[in-house]
Parts: structure tokens; C-alpha cells; sequence
């Protein structure tokens, strides 16, 4: 049986591909929520009025990962499958047993028939889980579904405060390596480079707009050619919550954007329908996926900063070095906060504090090591002096005495 092509009948304004994507959310919270409990069938409802799409999968995912635990570790429940746990199984549920869940949570294993996978999860992971468990229940409270509010007696995660965070971007001098390497494909492995001879524009297009921009990385993966105004010198964005953004265009964008289209990114005779208007293409001819253009950044990012692939960076930490560099070159912060889309003037305040160099400044003033040898070197030189002039003494004796 051959799969079925979505086609979208679209009168919303909105690219095709982004309301494909929105739909394709929308499908994966249903096929999450058909794996749940019958009673809990209006909770995506319920979510749909407060938090945005992606957020709604989240929470269901974690939901329906705490059923798959009431029903292998907990004891609470006869059920052998989520969608089997009862509404009377979730009334007997207490403050303490989530808390043992989020415990759980900490460090779990997954045994498969060849493996064993470990996971573990950052308080920001647990936090959320928490979250989503405490708005299921008012849920289930709210709906007379359960008989008391438990949420009260959930233990609290304490999260570290924003500021106590370490941001994470590349310096001036490590963007201008980046650049190098995608210009030039300056250390790259071999094989490496035998992709860069065909992809070395559109990568370069990418690292520039994630640069210049701040992008999200749903937010290039997205671009249309039908994005751009080239004779306005502007393009347009879908940002969250269901934003359009006007971006202008710099001439530095605009030269490796043309150069992509017009030397390296494929004809639209040779692409399907559903991707010519896509803007970076993969060598597939299809629109690029999100680990696809994570795996690309990850790799310059890495020879940028001289370490190995796998410790390079994420296309959030390039957002993070388009703040840290707009506010280090004098840019207002209310301004970068409107260019990155933050809702709050205080997520870009953090990037206004970042210093980036301080840390290195005040190594650089004590390196021991270094006054060590500087100190050592002078004691050798004034003992050379003191035994240099004593024989200079004698030797002048002995040729006056020539004399």
C-alpha cells in the first residue's frame, strides 16, 4: 500500500510548508494522546488554550512517559499498557509518588535485546516533567476527575538563577576561523571536504544568517524563496506563537544568499513540487532537517574553537553569539531583544552582562609559570653580570701589566 500524500488546502496567509509543520505537531499530539488513558482526552484541549504547540507535545510525551512508569515500576496500577491505566488507579495516586517518579527520573535504564541505555536528565528536564505532572493534576482537580489537589506536596526543584549560567558563544576570532574553514575548507577531513565542494555556499549562507540574525533554528530551517523581497531588501519569518517578522537584508547576507541561489542551490526543474520554494536544500534535493543543519553547525563550530566534532556548537549558542556580539559592538539591549524575538528584556540583559573576555584577562594576569621563568632568567643574568665583571677586572690587570 503506498503512503498517502498530505496536500494542504491553505487560505491562512501562511506558506504551505509552515502550516504543514504545524500540522504535522498537531498529528503528533494525537497519535500521543491516543496512547493515554481514555479520561485524560480532554487534557490536550485543555493545554491548547495556554501553551504554545511544541510545548503541548512536550507535555504530553512526559505525561504519557509517567504512565508507562505507573504501569512498570510503581505497583500502582494492573495495567499492562498506558491506555489501560483506570480513572480510579490515578485518584489513589499521592504527593509522595510523583515525587518518587521525578526521583526515577533522575537516572533511569532502558534495556533493549543488544543493549542497555542510560539516561540522565538536568534539573531543567526534571523541572519540567514537575510541570507538566502538576498541570495534568490541577487538570484532573479542576474536572472533579480526582479528589484533591496533590501538586502541593510536590518536591521543588530548585533551577540555577539565569545569571549563574554560563553562556556559551563564539568569540570574534573564532566566527572569523568559522568563516575561514566554510570559504576555503581549511580542516576539514577528507571526506569532509568532499561534501563541502558541493554545499560550501548554502553552508555559508547558513552560518551568515544564523550570525547576522539570531535565528531559531526552526526559523531558517523554514525560509522560502518566496521568503524574500530582494528588490525591498528584506525577507520574512515565522517566529513563535504564530509571529511574522520583517527582517532587513545586509549586504553581506544578500551576497552569499545570491551566490547560493545562483551558482550552487539546485534548478526548480530538478526539485519535487512540494520543494521548490525551499530554501536550503539538502543533496537529496529536499528541504534540510533540523539535524541536518545541527550536524553542519556542530562541525564549523567545532573547528572554530579547535576541538572535536562532537563538542561543537548548537545553533542556539550561534543565536547566543549574534546577541553577545550586537551588544559588545554598542547595540541597544531593548533593540536585540526585539532583532531575537525574546519576550522579556531580561533574557537579553544576560547577554549585556556576559564578558566575554574577563575570564581570560584575569588568568592572563597570573601566569605563574611564565614570572617563574622571567624571575629565574633574571637571577641567572645578574649572576652572569657579578662573575662577568670580575673577570673583566683581572683581565684588565693583565694587560696593563702587558702594557
Amino acid at each position: 500500500m503506498t503512503e498517502q500524500k498530505r496536500r494542504i488546502y491553505n487560505r491562512s496567509g501562511k506558506p504551505d510548508n509552515i502550516v504543514l509543520k504545524e500540522n504535522e505537531i498537531l498529528d503528533k499530539c494525537e497519535a500521543v494522546q491516543g496512547e493515554l488513558p481514555a479520561f485524560l482526552r480532554g487534557f490536550s484541549q485543555y493545554l491548547k488554550g495556554s501553551v504554545l504547540p511544541l510545548t503541548r507535545l512536550a507535555y504530553l510525551r512526559d505525561i504519557r512517559f509517567f504512565c508507562d512508569w505507573l504501569v512498570r515500576e510503581s505497583g500502582l496500577t494492573a495495567a499492562a499498557r498506558p491506555a489501560e491505566i483506570s480513572l480510579s488507579d490515578f485518584g489513589r495516586i499521592r504527593a509522595r509518588d510523583v515525587n518518587l517518579f521525578i526521583d526515577y527520573c533522575r537516572r533511569y535504564k532502558v534495556e533493549t535485546e543488544k543493549s542497555v541505555y542510560v539516561y540522565e536528565n538536568a534539573k531543567r528536564s526534571l523541572a519540567r516533567k514537575r510541570s507538566s505532572i502538576s498541570v495534568l493534576f490541577k487538570y484532573l482537580y479542576r474536572d472533579e476527575l480526582v479528589p484533591k489537589n496533590i501538586t502541593d506536596g510536590f518536591d521543588p526543584i530548585k533551577l540555577p538563577k539565569p545569571g549563574e549560567r554560563e553562556i556559551k558563544a563564539l568569540q570574534d576570532n573564532e566566527v572569523m576561523r568559522m568563516l575561514d574553514a566554510v570559504t576555503n575548507g581549511e580542516a576539514l577531513t577528507k571526506r569532509e571536504r568532499l561534501f563541502w565542494e558541493k554545499t560550501r555556499r548554502r553552508d555559508k549562507a547558513i552560518l551568515i544568517f544564523f550570525l547576522t540574525y539570531g535565528l531559531r533554528i526552526s526559523e531558517l530551517r523554514e525560509l522560502n524563496l518566496s521568503s524574500f523581497r530582494f528588490g525591498r531588501g528584506e525577507f520574512k519569518i515565522y517566529r513563535k506563537r504564530g509571529k511574522e517578522s520583517v527582517m532587513p537584508l545586509n549586504r553581506s547576507a544578500l551576497a552569499v544568499l545570491k551566490e547560493y541561489i545562483e551558482e550552487e542551490r539546485r534548478s526548480e526543474d530538478d526539485l519535487d513540487e512540494s520543494e521548490k520554494d525551499a530554501l536550503f536544500l539538502s543533496l537529496q534535493g529536499r528541504r534540510m532537517t533540523e539535524r541536518q543543519i545541527r550536524e553542519l553547525v556542530k562541525k564549523y563550530t567545532s573547528i572554530a574553537m579547535e576541538t572535536a566534532r562532537r563538542a561543537g556548537y548548537s545553533p542556539h549558542k550561534l543565536r547566543a553569539t549574534a546577541a553577545t556580539s550586537l551588544i559588545g559592538r554598542g547595540n541597544s539591549i531593548f533593540d536585540v531583544a526585539a532583532l531575537l524575538d525574546h519576550e522579556n528584556v531580561t533574557t537579553t540583559q544576560l547577554y549585556a552582562a556576559h564578558k566575554q573576555n574577563v575570564k581570560r584577562d584575569l588568568v592572563g594576569d597570573m601566569e605563574w609559570e611564565t614570572e617563574f621563568a622571567e624571575a629565574d632568567a633574571r637571577r641567572e643574568n645578574r649572576a652572569a653580570d657579578k662573575t662577568g665583571g670580575a673577570g673583566a677586572g683581572e683581565d684588565g690587570a693583565d694587560t696593563e701589566s702587558e702594557a
